[in-house]
């Protein structure tokens, strides 16, 4: 494969914006070059998603470009699997890479692996709409890991899974992991979709999730505040 397929980036991004309650993202750039969400986070007003950036670099170069010239502080979020060319060409746009290393990643949701968590931590499942969110409460009842995943037709989308610092190396992520896939699972899904952070990547690894794409982020660099 020499590029990802804009599909499976829409299709993640489908769920992406119901899993965080915000606006159904929207075209932006001519030819369809990319998408646009309202984010509204402090740091993160707007968040444009690059769907052709390896098949075609100029619609990645228009893309920053809007991106360095948006009043709204703006990310702009590239999957490839040229990360070093995406690198240049944001660069040469004066946008800032952000520091981290994300992955694109999909898995078959039928063939997850299934780990309860150990005593004494409980799993808490709500489901509202089309969102699912998964608990696991420490001993005195505080949250120790959370995670959330959105249902659209076949696919799942898992996002923002986190485990509190004190509850690390305990196995909750992998017990996350499956209590989110099993939710899915029960609701019609059968591909799970998510962008995983350079720590998660070897949890989602280890459970049979598979690296589509790099995702590299960039922004416009931030002013400092004394000018």
């Amino acid at each position: 494969m020499t590029r990802i397929e804009p599909e499976l980036i829409r299709r993640w991004l489908d769920g992406w914006t119901v899993a965080r309650a915000v606006p159904e993202a929207e075209p932006v750039g001519s030819a369809g070059d990319g998408l646009r969400s309202k984010c509204d986070q402090p740091g993160r007003e707007i968040e444009v998603f690059a769907l052709r950036a390896d098949e075609d670099p100029e619609s990645l170069a228009r893309l920053a470009a809007s991106v360095a010239a948006a009043q709204q502080i703006t990310w702009l979020t590239v999957p490839t699997l040229r990360p070093s060319a995406v690198e240049a060409v944001v660069s040469a746009a004066g946008l800032e890479l952000l520091h981290r290393s994300e992955w694109f990643m999909t898995t078959d949701l039928t063939e997850h692996p299934q780990h309860a968590p150990a005593a004494p931590y409980e799993r808490e499942v709500r489901t509202e709409g089309a969102v699912t969110v998964v608990s696991l409460h420490g001993p005195s009842g505080e949250i120790a890991a959370r995670g959330t995943i959105a249902v659209i037709g076949p696919d799942a989308i898992a996002d923002r899974i986190e485990t509190d610092p004190a509850h690390r190396r305990r196995g909750l992520g992998r017990a996350m992991m499956s209590a989110l896939a099993a939710a899915a699972v029960a609701r019609g899904a059968r591909t799970g979709l998510l962008i995983a952070s350079e720590e998660g990547q070897r949890l989602y690894s280890s459970l049979g999730w598979h690296h589509e794409a790099d995702v590299l982020i960039a922004r416009r660099p931030a002013v400092p505040a004394n000018r």
